[in-house]
This record gives C-alpha cells, sequence and structure tokens, in this order.
C-alpha cells in the first residue's frame, strides 16, 4: 500500500508540469516527417514493385525485405497525419479512433521492423556460418511462415496499446496520447519494459551475435571472395546502425521519460529529457530510410531493377 501512494504522489507532483512541446520541437518533427514522407513513399513503391516484379525467382532475403517494406509502407503512410498535428501545435482533430491507430501504427511498424530484420540476420547467419546444412532453410515455405509469424507476433505484442492509447483535452487543446503518457502510467511503465527487454534487447543481442560471428567467419575463410566480404560488412554497417542509431537512443529514453514521471524531478529537467525523446522518436522513424539503404545493400541487381523502371517510366511519359 505504501508504494501505490508513494507512487500516487510522484505522479502528483509530475502533474504541476506542463506536458507539452514548445514550437521549436514542433517545427522539427513536422520536417523530419515531412522528408520521411517525401523519401520513403514513393521510396517504399517503388522498392516493392521491384520486389514484385523484377526480382523473381524470390530468395528468403527478398521475401523478408518484400515484407518489410510493406511495413514502411503502411507507416509512412499514416505521416500525414502526423505533420498536420505538429504544425497545428499538437491539437488532434482526427478524433480518438484515428489517435489510437496512429500511434498503434507507429508502434507496430518499429517492432516488426525489429523482428524481419532480425529474421534476416538468422537467415544470413546459418547461409555463412552453416552453408551446407541451410538448403532446407532456404525454402520458401520456412521464410512465409517466419514473415507470418513476425505479423502476428507484432500485432500481438503491440495490441495492448489499444487500451492504453487515448486523446486527452486540455485547456486549449486535444491531445493524442503517446506511451510516454498513457494512462495508467504504472501499467504503461511495466508494458515499456516488457517491450524493451524482449522486443528489443533481445533481438538486439541477437543480431549484433550474428553480425559478429559472421565477419569473424569471412575473415577466416580464405577462399571467400573479397567482393563478398566487403558486401557482408556493408551489410553488417547499416543493419547495426539501424538498431543501435535509430532504435537504442529511442528505448532509452522512452523508459527514462515514463520513470522521471514517477518520480519528483524539477520541470526544466521534465522539458530537457521530453526534448531528448522527441529526438530519438524522430530517430527510430528513420529507421525507414535505413532499410531503403539496407534494400540496395541485400540485393545485387536492385539498382540495375530501380534503374530499368526508371527507364520505362520516362519511355511512358515521353508517348
Amino acid at each position: 500500500m505504501a508504494n501505490v501512494t508513494s507512487l500516487q504522489n510522484s505522479t502528483t507532483t509530475f502533474g504541476n508540469c506542463p506536458d507539452e512541446g514548445d514550437s521549436i520541437q514542433n517545427v522539427y518533427l513536422s520536417l523530419i516527417y515531412i522528408l520521411l514522407f517525401l523519401v520513403c513513399f514513393p521510396g517504399n513503391i517503388l522498392a516493392i514493385s521491384v520486389y514484385i516484379f523484377k526480382m523473381k525467382p524470390w530468395k528468403s532475403s527478398t521475401i523478408i525485405m518484400l515484407n518489410l517494406a510493406i511495413t514502411d509502407l503502411l507507416y509512412v503512410s499514416c505521416l500525414p497525419f502526423l505533420i498536420h498535428y505538429a504544425v497545428n501545435g499538437e491539437n488532434w482533430v482526427f478524433g480518438s479512433f484515428m489517435c489510437k491507430f496512429i500511434r498503434f501504427n507507429f508502434y507496430f511498424n518499429t517492432y516488426s521492423s525489429i523482428f524481419f530484420l532480425t529474421c534476416f540476420s538468422l537467415f544470413r547467419f546459418v547461409v555463412v556460418v552453416y552453408p551446407m546444412s541451410c538448403f532446407a532453410l532456404q525454402k520458401r515455405r520456412w521464410t512465409i511462415m517466419a514473415c507470418i509469424g513476425v505479423w502476428v507476433l507484432s500485432l500481438l505484442l503491440v495490441s495492448p496499446l489499444i487500451y492504453l492509447i487515448t486523446t486527452k483535452q486540455t485547456a486549449n487543446r486535444l491531445i493524442c496520447m503517446d506511451l510516454t503518457n498513457a494512462e495508467p502510467l504504472d501499467f504503461a511503465r511495466w508494458f515499456n519494459w516488457f517491450l524493451t527487454i524482449f522486443a528489443f534487447f533481445v533481438p538486439l543481442v541477437a543480431v549484433t551475435l550474428c553480425y559478429v560471428v559472421i565477419i569473424c567467419t569471412l575473415a577466416r575463410g580464405p577462399h571467400t571472395q573479397s567482393a563478398y566480404k566487403q558486401k557482408a560488412r556493408r551489410l553488417a554497417i547499416v543493419l547495426l546502425a539501424v538498431f543501435y542509431i535509430c532504435f537504442l537512443p529511442f528505448h532509452i529514453f522512452r523508459g527514462v521519460r515514463i520513470e522521471l514521471k514517477l518520480h519528483p524531478v524539477d520541470c526544466s529537467l521534465m522539458r530537457l529529457f521530453r526534448g531528448i525523446f522527441t529526438i530519438s522518436g524522430s530517430l527510430a522513424s528513420l529507421n525507414t530510410i535505413g532499410n531503403l539503404i539496407l534494400y540496395v545493400v541485400v540485393a545485387d541487381n536492385f539498382q540495375q531493377a530501380i534503374i530499368l523502371i526508371c527507364k520505362f517510366i520516362v519511355k511512358t511519359q515521353k508517348k
């Protein structure tokens, strides 16, 4: 009972601090979202077109990357709503259902991306480290089953957000709540730690170990072509950058922001970490650009397929 009382008191202490972004943060977010939409909306449509029409027969990596591009397209399609929300001074005008859907879509994209990239890394690990025993794993039905599992698991993991996320009326605006200011805050806290540990740090460790072993295996292999080694290094750099630059700061500062709400802190410190969390959240969104780079690195003929599609579009426009 004492712990519950202290939790309520600390939450009340935080309640004296206004939990809203300033105009600079809103301008920053709107610019980031506009950039993402202009780059990633056509980019993912192009990537999906390339994978469907120009990359046959499909390999395991092609199937995983196609599913990743679809989840990214679902997310960037919702960015106009977030752009309007930031430009409008965090005043949500699209109703409670759309607030839940947009926030849900962001977290679904985040964790489905993490799981798809983890699956891709595990497949690469088996192909490189155990090449003689990977033929059964390379069959498309195993990849399709893994992708279906990622879709189902991601939906189940973020489903509590339907309960947590809602709109909240303040003095002069309607706020679309996020996980960091969801209510009840104690449940949001434990849900955050569950997501952080099992849906991020476990895949992070798995992916890191996979590429450490892959790079070491290729370095010891005297018969491995240098071009293949360079491609493996580029792939490891891009994929680990997505995890450590895009996802890691977001999970760290999301947890810090929630914990600060449960303890009495100075309002200036709370505003500081809100600003840092805003930046880390934009970094998490930038994983969609990292994924576009990954498509080019993974597939050897992806660049040629894009050039052919662009030439076809130019010819049709001239006619």
